[in-house]
């Protein structure tokens, strides 16, 4: 059985048995202001033990599931096709064994990775994506792969309308623009959540979580802080809403960069928006 600091609170079950496999990726190689997210899927494993695996809040608890942590991906330094293709085989194979693929970032751009490795299963895959930036540039530095233009990518793979952005708060004019056309994409808040998730009730639906979607004063943590998100109460109605969701295929949490924040609480503000999230979504 793993034990405390090498794997996550609660997912100490062994791979064979469980429902949903947790990964870590480590990679920030694209991090446009503050790098530093490579260090989160170790930092939150370590302080989740500083959590219960009990939720008051859905009275749910992570012992009543079964889950199980790989670990952290090997990854090479500086070469993030390399990288990207590492985590797409890791998907490949988790869903091969028909269980969910619960992904820790490191920075937002593994995040492509992940959803093509789905998309290949699931045809007819959406995603739920919170953030404080829109992610929908062409390029980035003449850059087509970044954490800055992701979101696009991401369409490349899953095409128009199965983008449904939540709580953008940042991003150039025309992205924007080019978000009217292309994705559902909120600006500021999740009022719109509910009907989405009606709307995708039983479709194959990937969540995608950039922990800058919190207000700095409540997650300073992250590499590209922007004032103006979300607090903890509003994550959790967010999680309520989600719950009601029937066919989550994958889940990603990514860009918390813990050494921003060395009073721990953006890392304790990570382990419980995990928690919360794979009560409400993983059977």
């Amino acid at each position: 059985m793993k034990t405390q600091n090498n794997c996550f609170i609660g997912f100490n079950n062994e791979f064979k048995e469980s429902n949903a496999v947790l990964f870590g990726a480590p990679f920030d190689g694209t991090t446009s202001f503050k790098p530093g997210a490579r260090f989160a899927p170790m930092a939150i494993r370590e302080d989740s033990w500083a959590i219960e695996t009990y939720s008051p809040y859905l009275d749910k608890d992570l012992e009543d599931l079964k889950l199980f942590d790989y670990g952290n991906l090997e990854l090479p330094f500086g070469d993030k096709m390399g990288t990207l293709s590492i985590i797409e085989s890791m998907v490949d194979d988790i869903i091969k064994a028909n269980k969910i693929p619960i992904m820790l970032g490191g920075e937002h751009l593994i995040s492509y990775a992940s959803i093509k490795s789905l998309a290949k299963k699931y045809k007819n895959l959406n995603l739920i994506h919170f953030d404080a930036h829109t992610d929908l540039r062409e390029h980035y530095l003449n850059e087509h792969f970044s954490h800055a233009t992701v979101m696009r990518r991401v369409h490349d793979i899953l095409g128009d309308k199965k983008l449904n952005q939540f709580c953008i708060r940042s991003g150039l004019k025309e992205e924007f623009i080019w978000a009217k056309e292309h994705t559902y994409l909120e600006k500021f808040t999740y009022k719109t959540l509910e009907k989405c998730v009606k709307r995708l009730k039983n479709e194959p639906v990937y969540i995608s979580i950039d922990l800058d979607v919190f207000d700095p004063s409540v997650f300073p943590g992250t590499g590209t802080p922007e004032p103006g998100g979300i607090n903890f109460h509003q994550m959790l109605e967010i999680i309520q809403t989600l719950k009601n969701l029937q066919n989550v295929v994958g889940i990603d949490i990514v860009e918390l960069s813990p050494k921003y924040d060395s009073s721990g609480v953006s890392t304790a503000v990570a382990c419980k928006t995990l928690r919360e999230l794979v009560l409400a979504v993983i059977d």
